[in-house]
């Protein structure tokens, strides 16, 4: 079954909200996802992010701050029994299928661009407060359709690698920057130039998944090894060639 939130007020249940697509809002305005009808609550608050079982939520900037448990968070990797917290409203994160060792944030939005202004020495990467707009709402369907048994045989070598040998990491191939390099320690991480092409992968106990976020000419989706990606979420190997943004990154397996 799908991740669900419980919308409460003063402890009274409200409604239910099913998290059937991958960018999920909430706010005040009636074109939210989840409309939340308080003054004290922002017109577009926060988003949650649903890549496969997991869910991601990110605060979009509201007036009065979104909070998890009890603490003010920007952003936060859900589990399940979470209680978010909007204005006076509530809403309990239900998800039983949620990983168990997700990270209690995940990464800003890394930029990995050509030139050398782009990515600075200390990091390898230039964090923005850019916030993830969009992830293509067709992948839930299109990943329901392929079966558990096949994404297991495909995906066991990288999980193995995955949980042994800790994060796997990215270099970049072309550009001012090539050569550099940028660990995947966080549950998801964002890649590329908001306003040109973003995607965004995730580390999971499967392995890894890269899947479009926005931009590209036409909105053309990443591409590895020559490929496009297409709308749905794609499992990483080692040595995979990932072009996103103009800009080329082997993925390696530790």
């Amino acid at each position: 079954m799908p991740a669900k939130l419980i919308l409460t007020l003063n402890s009274e249940p409200v409604s239910e909200h099913e998290l059937a697509k991958e960018t999920v809002t909430i706010g005040r305005r009636p074109d939210n996802d989840i409309q939340v009808d308080n003054l004290a609550v922002s017109g577009r608050h926060a988003q949650i992010i649903t890549i496969l079982n997991d869910s991601f939520l990110e605060d979009l900037n509201s007036t009065n701050g979104t909070y998890v448990n009890g603490s003010l968070i920007k952003k936060h990797a859900l589990r399940h029994g979470d209680v978010i917290g909007v204005g006076k409203h509530q809403l309990k994160y239900v998800n039983e299928q949620a990983s168990s060792d997700q990270e209690e944030a995940f990464e800003k939005t890394m930029v990995i661009r050509p030139d050398a202004a782009g990515m600075p020495e200390a990091t390898g990467s230039l964090e923005i407060g850019e916030s993830v707009e969009r992830i293509v709402a067709e992948e839930a369907k299109k990943a329901a359709e392929v079966s558990e048994q096949a994404v297991q045989d495909t995906l066991r070598p990288a999980a193995a690698a995955a949980a042994t040998n800790g994060p796997s990491k990215l270099q970049i191939l072309n550009g001012a920057n090539a050569g550099k390099e940028l660990e995947l320690t966080k549950a998801l991480t964002t890649i590329g130039k908001p306003g040109t092409q973003v995607a965004a992968i995730t580390r999971r106990p499967q392995g890894y998944f890269i899947i479009h976020v926005e931009g590209g000419m036409g909105n053309q989706t990443p591409i590895i090894n020559g490929e496009s990606i297409g709308t749905q979420a794609t499992a990483l190997k080692d040595h995979d060639i990932i072009e996103v943004a103009g800009v080329k990154m082997e993925f390696f397996l530790p």
